[in-house]
């Protein structure tokens, strides 16, 4: 089911997420399925479960929407419930990140390169994984959903000035997005 998505400002995208409940197999999938179908519509590389006011461990990336960018990333698709991240590398990088909670703002994130996470995935079972690059990126960016943090938060503090205003005005409801979108 395809189901709105939540913007700057609503109270659910700063609360840190609780581990989901892998003893309810039914509606941990039928909450998978939800995020996959609110994000293909949405045409994003990631989603977390808070976006879509579920304030629950679980994210999914689908690496099909950049691959013209990053081919590597061609069918690179993962569900990680109850994702933590055990290893990051020293080295870090800077991407320009967006979102679909935060529509038509864009910055400079810097992240480490390499991760490495363990999950569950679709069918509950435990997977130690590392990711670089663009995929690490995607990853990292939804992992902070669930700490309550959004990618602004980590901008440089001119830039977070800079965009202060826009910000502002997502929560006034002064954006339109091409996706279902809701503000609390």
């Amino acid at each position: 089911m395809i189901r709105p998505i939540y913007l700057y400002g609503a109270e659910v995208l700063r609360k840190k997420a609780a581990d989901a409940d892998l003893s309810d197999k039914t509606a941990l999938l039928s909450l998978v399925q939800d995020l996959k179908d609110t994000l293909e519509k949405a045409d994003g590389c990631g989603l977390a479960a808070p976006q879509i006011g579920e304030s629950v461990r679980v994210v999914i990336v689908d690496g099909d929407v950049v691959s013209d960018m990053y081919d590597y990333l061609k069918g690179f698709r993962r569900t990680l419930i109850n994702p933590v991240i055990t290893e990051e590398s020293a080295e870090q990088v800077t991407y320009s990140e967006g979102c679909l909670s935060i529509p038509g703002i864009y910055c400079d994130i810097l992240r480490p390169k390499k991760i490495t996470v363990e999950y569950y995935n679709e069918d509950l079972e435990k997977v130690t994984e590392t990711f670089d690059n663009f995929a690490s990126r995607m990853i990292q960016h939804e992992l902070s959903h669930l700490e309550g943090d959004l990618f602004t938060d980590h901008a440089a503090p001119i830039r977070r000035k800079m965009l202060a205003s826009k910000l502002q005005n997502i929560t006034k409801g002064k954006v339109h997005p091409h996706y279902n979108a809701k503000l609390k």
